[in-house]
């Protein structure tokens, strides 16, 4: 028995197998998982990451981050601070929120490790195709509520769940550093417990809005 990363919930059931990994799902929340050892170490991980070559002059990027800075942008007061969680070996979505005239920290456990950015809270924060790598995400999810204000937004971007035949094609699933594939259900699921106002923009945009109380 395999016990839910995010939620903790013990009702998981077979999901998906396929040559090199299989799959559970989480019968509270929904939650897709590949069990803890299946999973890379630290060190097969970050080599991956290693070979990701995000730049910040790279206007197809910057237009791809652009999904999930525009909506935040349109909803955050002027001069908001921020914090990019996950920003990875070439961060950019902080340059983009600075030359809208905002002030962004970076965090990232391997490219920059300084964890006294997530002892403040700040008015927005970002993980861009970084929720589909935590391997404890239900630790992460409440830190980063931690790291909001009231009124606060969370602004994600991942690939969702569809269904279980949708799964079995889908090439998201393939890159072993993704463990944890989100639906709509599941984020729903948390919207709901921690009183969340919840946004889906397109198929890859999730905002989530922390209540005032």
């Amino acid at each position: 028995m395999h016990s839910c990363p995010l939620c903790y919930h013990n009702d998981t059931q077979h999901f998906h197998q396929d040559k090199r990994r299989s799959y559970q799902q989480c019968q509270r929340c929904q939650l897709v998982f590949v069990p803890q050892e299946q999973r890379l170490d630290a060190e097969a991980e970050k080599s991956h990451y290693d070979l990701h070559d995000n730049n910040p002059q790279d206007m197809g990027y910057r237009g791809f981050l652009s999904r999930v800075v525009d909506p935040i942008l349109e909803r955050i007061q002027p001069a908001s601070s921020g914090l990019d969680f996950g920003c990875g070996p070439g961060p950019t979505l902080h340059l983009m929120m600075q030359e809208a005239g905002h002030s962004m920290a970076l965090y990232d456990i391997y490219y920059h490790p300084e964890r006294e950015v997530l002892s403040k809270a700040y008015d927005f924060m970002t993980a861009t195709e970084v929720i589909e790598h935590l391997y404890e995400p239900g630790k992460v999810w409440q830190q980063w509520l931690n790291l909001v204000k009231p009124g606060g937004w969370i602004g994600l971007m991942t690939k969702m769940v569809i269904d279980a035949e949708a799964f079995a094609a889908w090439h998201y699933k393939n890159d072993p550093t993704h463990v944890v594939f989100f639906s709509r259900a599941t984020f729903q699921f948390l919207a709901e417990r921690d009183r969340l106002e919840l946004e889906f923009i397109g198929k890859d945009v999730i905002l989530l809005r922390k209540t005032q109380q």
